[in-house]
Parts: C-alpha cells; sequence; structure tokens
C-alpha cells in the first residue's frame, strides 16, 4: 500500500449561528443587515457554536476513509471516529457567522506557511493540500527530498492565488488539483479542475451540486473532491469512476462526516444499476417495428396548429385533442412511448385515470418535454438557443414521479448560405446549444430518466442538401464530444434528428433515394456506435413524405443502432383535420391518425 503524507494547515472553523439581535446587527440605506463588530459580546447568547477541522484535515478524513495509509506532516491529526484531533500542530482558526442562509467569514489575511520535516520513513507519495502556503524554503525542502528520493511523486492543489513558485511546484508534480484558473499550467501531470458545479479532468466533466445549507466552506467541498479522486486513482479507479466517488463523496457527505470506500462503493453500484435501468428503458423505446409518437407541443406551437385549423384555444379543446390522440384504440401496436407536454401530462383521461397511468398499463411508455422554448443566442441575433437549464433537476425529479420514464429537449440550428459559404449556424450556437443538451441528458441520468437529444438544422431556409449534410454532421460531432465531456452514458441515450434534405426554399428537390443515402451516411460517420438508437422528426415535410423518406434511409442500412420515427406533424396532421375541435369526431381522428401509423411501420419493415 502507498504511504501517504499531507503537507498543509490545519484550519479550525467556528461556527457561530446569530440572531437578529439589535445590538449585534444594523441597517444601512439600502436595508443592508451589518453585522456590528463593536457589540458588547459579553451579554451576547450565540444560538449555536461548533468547531470543526478543516483545511488538510479534511484531505486526510477522506484517505483513511477510502482505505489509504496517510498522515499529516508537521503535526497529529487523530481520527476517532467521525470527529478528528489536531495534536502537536497549530491551527488556523477561521469565524464563520451564519445567519439565516446568508454565511460571512471573518480570517487571519496573513496565511500561515506550512510546515516541513524530513520523513523518517520511505514516502511513494507528497500530497500538498490547497490549504497549504507555499513559500521559497518549503519549495526547496520539497525539491531537495524528491532528489534523494526518487520514488517519491507528488499530487498538488494550486487554488486561485498563485505565483511562480506555485507553478515551479505543478511542473514537478504527477496530479495536479486546481481552481478555475486564468492561465494555462505548463505541467505534464494529470490535471483535475474543480470549480463550483463541475468537475474536469481532460476530455471529461461531472456535474455536482455544491450544498451550501450544510454549511460546507469552498475548502472543505473542493479538498473533499480532490483526496477523493487521488484516492480512487491510486486505488487503480478509471477516470470516470474517480470523478463519480468524487461526486457521490461531495454531495453526501457532511460537515461532521465523509464517506467510506464501502459506502461509495455500494452507491457506484447504485448507479451502475441506474444507468443499466436507463439503458433496458432507452432500448424499449426504439424497438423495432415501432415509433414515439410526439405530442409535445408547446403552449406557442398548438395555438398556431389551433388557429390555422380554426379550432379555440382553449384548455378544454386541447385537453380533448390530447385525449382523442392518447387514447386512440390499439396505439401501442405502434408506439413504444409518447412525448407529452407539461399541460397534459397533469391531465387525466374522460374516466378520470391520469393520462401517464393509462398509458403506462397499455404498454406505452410516457415521456415529456422539458426545455423551456428558444430565445436569441444575442441582442439582434438570427440564432437562438434553449432556455430551461434552471430548476431542471427539481422539475425532472417531479417528472419521475409521476411515472414519466424520459425526457426531450430541442435545439435548433438555422441554416444560412451566402455566395456559396455556410454563414450560420456559427460556432458559438453550435457549441452553446451542444453543451445545454449534454448537460440536459446528464441530468436526466442522475434522475432515472432515458434523455432523447433533439439537434434539428430546420428545413425552413434557402440551402442544398449538401449544405444540410455539412451543417448536420458538424452539430453531431460537437453534440457527442459535449455528451462525452459530460459522462452522459450513450446506451441510455437517443438521438432525435433532421433528415438530411434541402432547404424549403431551395430550387432544386432532391429525390427520395438522394435523402435516403445522404441521411444515412451522416449517421454512419457522425454517431457512436453504442448510443441506444436514432428517432427522426419530420421538420416540416409533408406526412406521406416523412414517410418516404424514412422508408429511404432504412433502405442504406443496416445501422449499429434501431432507427425509427418520432413523428409529430407528420401524425398529427390528418388526425387534426379530421377531429377539427369536435369531440364528436374523436373516432374519426383516431381513425386518420392509425392510418399514418400504419403507414410508418410499414416503411419499418
Amino acid at each position: 500500500m502507498s504511504k501517504i503524507l499531507l503537507i498543509g494547515n490545519v484550519i479550525k472553523d467556528v461556527y457561530l449561528a446569530m440572531d437578529e439581535s439589535a445590538n449585534a446587527f444594523e441597517t444601512d440605506e439600502n436595508s443592508t443587515a451589518w453585522l456590528d463588530l463593536a457589540f458588547d459580546g459579553r451579554g451576547y447568547k450565540f444560538f449555536e457554536r461548533s468547531s470543526f477541522l478543516g483545511g488538510v484535515a479534511v484531505s486526510l478524513d477522506v484517505m483513511k476513509k477510502m482505505g489509504l495509509d496517510a498522515d499529516v506532516m508537521a503535526g497529529s491529526v487523530k481520527m476517532d471516529g467521525n470527529k478528528a484531533t489536531a495534536e502537536n500542530c497549530e491551527c488556523e482558526y477561521r469565524y464563520i457567522l451564519t445567519r439565516d442562509d446568508d454565511i460571512c467569514y471573518l480570517t487571519s489575511d496573513e496565511r500561515r506557511p506550512a510546515k516541513w520535516e524530513a520523513p523518517k520513513d520511505a514516502i511513494d507519495w507528497l500530497y500538498i493540500g490547497r490549504s497549504a502556503s507555499l513559500t521559497d524554503d518549503l519549495l526547496q525542502k520539497i525539491k531537495s527530498f524528491v532528489s534523494l528520493s526518487k520514488n517519491t511523486r507528488i499530487a498538488y492543489y494550486i487554488g486561485k492565488k498563485y505565483g511562480n513558485l506555485e507553478m515551479e511546484l505543478a511542473k514537478m508534480s504527477n496530479i495536479v488539483f486546481c481552481d478555475d484558473l486564468s492561465r494555462e499550467i505548463d505541467t505534464k501531470a494529470i490535471l483535475c479542475e474543480i470549480s463550483e458545479g463541475e468537475i474536469a479532468m481532460g476530455p471529461l466533466r461531472m456535474e455536482w451540486l455544491p450544498d451550501r445549507a450544510g454549511l460546507r466552506t469552498h475548502l472543505t467541498m473542493y479538498s473533499t473532491i480532490a483526496a477523493t479522486i487521488f484516492s480512487a486513482l491510486l486505488q487503480g479507479k478509471t477516470a470516470r469512476d474517480a470523478l463519480l466517488l468524487a461526486k457521490l463523496n461531495v454531495e453526501n457527505s457532511t460537515l461532521r462526516e465523509v464517506l467510506t470506500m464501502k459506502k461509495l462503493d455500494e452507491l457506484l453500484r447504485e448507479v451502475r444499476e441506474r444507468e443499466r435501468n436507463i439503458a433496458q428503458m432507452a432500448e424499449s423505446l426504439v424497438r423495432r417495428g415501432k415509433g414515439i409518437l410526439a405530442a409535445d407541443e408547446s403552449g406557442g406551437s398548438i395555438h398556431k396548429k389551433f388557429v390555422a385549423a380554426d379550432i379555440p384555444d382553449d384548455e378544454a379543446h386541447r385537453w380533448d385533442y390530447r385525449n382523442m390522440l392518447l387514447t386512440t384504440k390499439n396505439l401501442d401496436w405502434y408506439v413504444n412511448g409518447v412525448i407529452l407536454f407539461d399541460e397534459t401530462a397533469h391531465q387525466k383521461t374522460e374516466g378520470g385515470q391520469p393520462f401517464v397511468d393509462y398509458l403506462t398499463e397499455q404498454g406505452i411508455i410516457s415521456g415529456i418535454k422539458v426545455d423551456k422554448g428558444l430565445l436569441p443566442l444575442d441582442t439582434g441575433s438570427e440564432e437562438v438557443y434553449t432556455d430551461g437549464l434552471d430548476g431542471l433537476l427539481e422539475r425532472l425529479y417531479d417528472y419521475y414521479e409521476m411515472g414519466l420514464r424520459f425526457a426531450k429537449w430541442r435545439a435548433a440550428f438555422t441554416v444560412k448560405v451566402e455566395n456559396e459559404k455556410i454563414i450560420l449556424p456559427t460556432s458559438e450556437a453550435i457549441n452553446k446549444n451542444c453543451e445545454i443538451l449534454a448537460r440536459y441528458a446528464k441530468a436526466c441520468q442522475i434522475v432515472g430518466l432515458v434523455p432523447i437529444v433533439e439537434p434539428e438544422v430546420v428545413h425552413d431556409g434557402d440551402y442544398s442538401i449538401e449544405a444540410c449534410a455539412e451543417v448536420t454532421g458538424r452539430v453531431l460531432d460537437k453534440l457527442f464530444e459535449e455528451l462525452h465531456r459530460f459522462d452522459v452514458a450513450l446506451p441510455g441515450c437517443i438521438l432525435k434528428c433532421n433528415m438530411v434534405l434541402p432547404g424549403k426554399d431551395y430550387d432544386v428537390k432532391s429525390t427520395t433515394d438522394e435523402i435516403g443515402a445522404k441521411t444515412a451516411i451522416i449517421l454512419k460517420e457522425h454517431v457512436p456506435k453504442d448510443l441506444a438508437g436514432v428517432v427522426f422528426l419530420s421538420g416540416g415535410q409533408s406526412p406521406e413524405e416523412a414517410t418516404e423518406n424514412l422508408k429511404a434511409v432504412l433502405k442504406n442500412g443496416p445501422f449499429p443502432w434501431n432507427v425509427t420515427f418520432s413523428f409529430a406533424r407528420a401524425l398529427q396532421e390528418p388526425a387534426l383535420k379530421a377531429w377539427a375541435g369536435e369531440h364528436k369526431n374523436t373516432r374519426r381522428g383516431q381513425s386518420a391518425l392509425l392510418d399514418r401509423l400504419v403507414a410508418n411501420q410499414k416503411a419499418l419493415s
């Protein structure tokens, strides 16, 4: 087992919970409350006072709990159960005053330099923690020791405030942890960046949820993450598992306790089981011979449909329309899943059964559109990005509890060509939207939902089929780069994409065979093999065109994943016309829907 020696300061965080006492706070002209440090503290009662060892003591606690042989240099930190005590070492004090959810710190302006004592025994690793204050003397002693102890390696956490000394130590290190840095570190070490809500190592990204309600400081949380990754790598874990263990540790530990390796392994097994369940659900959604009905039009989209069809846009008519679609007899013969809008997900059938429960009983998986629509990328920009990440996790948890098992998020890319050069979409629009899609997809998998990612190259426009192919390829490359970066498990993820078509306003129309061939080529060249499946949107095509083009794509198989449809307009348009806003036309509308479903099922065979 590797022997690790930690260098850094033990910090004693003293938490003082304060009330609204008039003799402790004063309010300025902006109604902001300020702590009056001149008040007579002898007569003041704190609601609560508690202290915890932080700094390098946190790193030691993590390593011990994960089974490593580690000690702190120039002092002794003893672990008694979940309580750490410092012996023979000086502590830096930080007073952390809490009032409601607000936190402020009282600390010394001068950091105490980390101490050095030459180790008596062989050391495999020197771990210089985030709390270590580096001096020239300490750096020279480290360099001297390492030059004599050829087998000793260095792990170093370089904080935000750094200069030449810190950069020199980083160059000597084998593993470097860092906060958000303003310039690159010149090092060949394994580099791991830790920031508020995200961990990055090489191309991997892992989101984590900071728990400030637990009053843990950045130093405590970041030290927990770094020490967990370090311990996991020493135990032979992959980079992905190391980041995942760090996420699990920091999200589930408290001020008083970090997790043991046994508990972390249990949580890791739960994550793996959830990934398997999501992959199985994704496989069911793209099961051969059936598709996905998209009935997720937002308020604005369905309003346009109803106005065009001279149908009143009110809740009663919207319910009657969705009820007509969802209660179609034998719908389960043709669809594996249905994408709902939030309003529909909360509604019930005529018999009083929630639509989600009704569909589940029919063997149909219910999903939900979770994005909040398109916003301009910049003021006056023709390009857009998709809104809705704020509060997404909470909404996803609610949907999961309602019985929904997959979600969908759409990004839209406008194509514009001038002088035979593609000027839209810009790299900025592609990068921003693909990152948002990846963040959404990861959030879905955290909750247990299958994410459908929909990067749509919009059919409206004057551009050739070649331009569509080029843009679609660029978008897909960036999308899967971002999905990998955010550690989205592709076997539990579905791509919903456009077919490769010329723009609606382009004067040269492409044949069905050409559309099928070019679409198949783009998919095979730009979509990873371990994806669960690909479903096509109809994207402004007529119902008949969408079906024929789907058939043409499949002629150019086989593909490494299942390919099917997830149409909205191409399935609904005939049904909407037949229903015409009249409840008495329900059967007529359902018959029209079934005709299109039968046609698409034949196209899949």
